[in-house]
């Protein structure tokens, strides 16, 4: 998959919880991990990741909204059950983005909602556990983003594997709005020099 993501939390309480989430986030992928005014402990956080995460991970706890950083163009996404969110299975997701769930028996924050570029929520009829929502998000992302064989019209599994993928030939940009020269692309020989 092309681009990114990164997984948080805010306000969470449980580090269990987190841990899940992080373990969840490094077996779909992630890029880094991140708590916002959070009471999570490391130690108890790793007994529910069991994969280390935070050993493979970039983890950063910010002890506020106002200290939280993200990569430039990352793009915010609040996971949150809320009448404008955008249903899960209609949502396009970013290349390059975050994504943040708000603490158990709670919502995300007014403040933190703001920051968010997009809002999300799982169509359930209830709140289900915040690890269970993160796992929902990231399998979401995995299906939209990924390279999977077509479902078949039938019960099972894809009859054809998926075919290899294959690389086109380079392609040449230049940030000069005025060049003069054929189309970006064309008059490339295999040496690298344009021809």
């Amino acid at each position: 998959m092309r681009g990114y993501f990164g997984v948080g939390v805010e306000r969470i309480s449980k580090s269990m919880n987190a841990g899940a989430i992080f373990r969840t986030a490094h077996a779909f992928g992630a890029s880094f991990v991140f708590t916002v005014a959070a009471q999570y402990k490391r130690q108890h956080g790793s007994l529910a990741d069991t994969s280390n995460a935070l050993k493979h991970l970039p983890f950063y706890g910010f002890p506020t909204i106002d200290e939280m950083l993200l990569p430039e163009d990352c793009r915010l996404v609040g996971v949150e059950l809320t009448d404008d969110a955008v249903d899960l299975p209609s949502f396009r997701h970013p290349s390059q983005c975050a994504y943040v769930l708000g603490p158990e028996r709670g919502s995300l924050s007014s403040d933190m909602v703001d920051k968010c570029e997009f809002i999300v929520k799982i169509p359930t009829s209830f709140c289900i556990n915040v690890s269970v929502a993160a796992a929902l998000v990231l399998y979401d992302r995995s299906l939209s983003m990924g390279r999977f064989a077509e479902r078949p019209v039938r019960p099972g599994g894809p009859v054809k594997a998926l075919d290899e993928h294959q690389h086109g030939g380079p392609v040449l940009r230049t940030l000069d709005p005025y060049r003069q020269g054929p189309p970006l692309g064309e008059g490339f020989d295999p040496e690298g020099h344009n021809t």
